[in-house]
């Protein structure tokens, strides 16, 4: 099973295309998050939030307990520019030496690079947004 990290904008159709693959950085989740730890911004991993409709696709791949749907807190929402900051670190941190967290180092920072235009748009229509993890 692949996990895939996305990007979920608040609202039925933010009137751009959200879609960023993001296996690899499901994959390296946690180099990423030391990464980040070290650049003194927040992990993405912190930006993740599970909504209904999320979690129903998890319990859907077998990845959830359907207990859980009953004691979900609600959405929490993000600025785009709280997700750019620690984006923008950590391609700062790649762009020039993305093979430090190795052979997938490329693949890595180009994603990030799609997570950056992504909450660009966001940010320029003032919308929210959150993490979310599918595994497929």
């Amino acid at each position: 099973m692949a996990a895939s990290m996305y990007i979920v904008v608040e609202g039925e159709d933010p009137g751009f295309d959200i879609f960023v693959n993001g296996r690899a950085l499901a994959r390296n989740e946690d180099a990423l998050e030391k990464l980040a730890l070290r650049l003194g911004v927040r992990p993405l991993i912190e930006f993740f939030s599970a909504d209904e409709n999320s979690m129903s696709l998890l319990i859907e791949e077998g990845a959830g307990n359907r207990e859980l749907m009953h004691r979900l807190p609600p959405p929490q929402w993000y600025t785009a520019s709280d997700g750019l900051a620690s984006v923008e670190a950590l391609i700062g941190a790649l762009e020039h030496e993305p093979q430090q967290l190795g052979s997938e180092g490329e693949q890595i920072l180009g994603e990030l690079l799609e997570y950056r235009q992504v909450l660009g748009k966001t940010r320029q229509r003032e919308m929210r947004w959150h993490l979310a993890v599918s595994w497929r």
